[in-house]
């Protein structure tokens, strides 16, 4: 008789160990590091709510007290006005002469910036690819034209320009502009110039190009990024500059049509004028911000450039 083994319905048991039922697999459940690090990167965006609230406000109120009357404005200054007064900014752009005043700054900062990026750009790649004897003594000579105050050279500049024939013309301001704002973009330019790879200009040399080639057909666009941002900080800067205007360009005529926008919103906030008219206050807050607008778009269409080239030197 032989012996069979007696077979069950009875499933092997399974040598892992059993997970009760109520314990999470782990990595469902976020651990603690994974929280803290969270946290910590949520403080810096809560520090930038109040500061959101800081530009924003100002901005805010202006708007509305563009479209108040001056007894609103006084009255209510942070209350909401009491109809659309939208042609108020038709009212600033033309018996304020606001246009007058728009049209010279687009042509004094157009030419500032585009004089400044001429010379900075060759200066600085110059500086950066081409060393010379005396070069490291020039970039400390452009270093220290970044820590001298504009207003201590004031006399000496009024003298300069009335020699040169261009005081009180756009000109003249274009010229001074660029002057002031070349040393910092020199130093930006050379250190990004310099952070450029230099094997993408050796095998240009060795396919037949020349300096000027390589110069604009390789480093140029290589440098995209931080020739836009320079060229942003240097629009901000002459777009919003006011001492030199009120120095090198006085008032000609009684409209002052030779002002620019900061002397020309300067000029209306301090005249006579205002007191008159029952919708002056609001035309001066219209002026602001028409004068506002351009630095906005520029900085809404260029902001990633910015950035870009901002860290594109620290990557590198």
């Amino acid at each position: 008789m032989s012996t069979q083994p007696l077979m069950t319905d009875r499933p092997a048991p399974d040598p892992r160990p059993a997970t009760p039922a109520h314990r999470v697999p782990k990595g469902s459940r976020p651990s603690r590091s994974s929280r803290s690090s969270r946290v910590a990167a949520l403080i810096p965006q809560l520090f930038l709510v109040p500061w959101a609230l800081v530009v924003a406000v100002p901005l805010v109120w202006m708007l509305m007290s563009s479209l108040k009357t001056n007894v609103e404005i006084y009255n209510s200054p942070f209350g909401p006005p009491s109809e659309l007064r939208v042609g108020v900014y038709v009212d600033a752009w033309t018996e304020s002469n606001i246009s007058a005043f728009f049209l010279n700054t687009v042509v004094v900062v157009a030419g500032g910036v585009g004089l400044t990026m001429l010379l900075a750009v060759m200066t600085a790649y110059v500086m950066a690819k081409y060393p010379f004897r005396g070069s490291r003594a020039l970039y400390y000579l452009y270093l220290a034209g970044m820590t001298f105050p504009v207003f201590l050279a004031i006399v000496p500049l009024v003298k300069i320009v009335q020699s040169l024939g261009l005081f009180a013309t756009p000109v003249g301001l274009i010229l001074v502009y660029a002057a002031f704002s070349l040393p910092f973009s020199v130093f930006f330019l050379t250190a990004f110039f310099r952070s450029l790879p230099e094997e993408l200009s050796e095998a240009a040399f060795i396919d037949g190009a020349g300096h000027f080639g390589v110069f604009f057909r390789i480093m140029l666009p290589l440098a995209r990024p931080g020739l836009i941002s320079i060229a942003v900080f240097n629009f901000l800067g002459q777009w919003n500059q006011y001492l030199i205007p009120v120095v090198l360009n006085p008032q000609q005529d009684e409209e002052r049509s030779n002002y620019v926008l900061s002397q020309g919103l300067a000029a209306l906030a301090l005249g006579e004028n205002y007191e008159t008219s029952p919708t002056s206050m609001a035309q001066l807050f219209a002026g602001l911000l028409i004068s506002m607008v351009p630095v906005l778009i520029v900085y809404i269409l260029f902001q990633r450039q910015v950035q870009q080239g901002l860290t594109a030197g620290a990557l590198k």
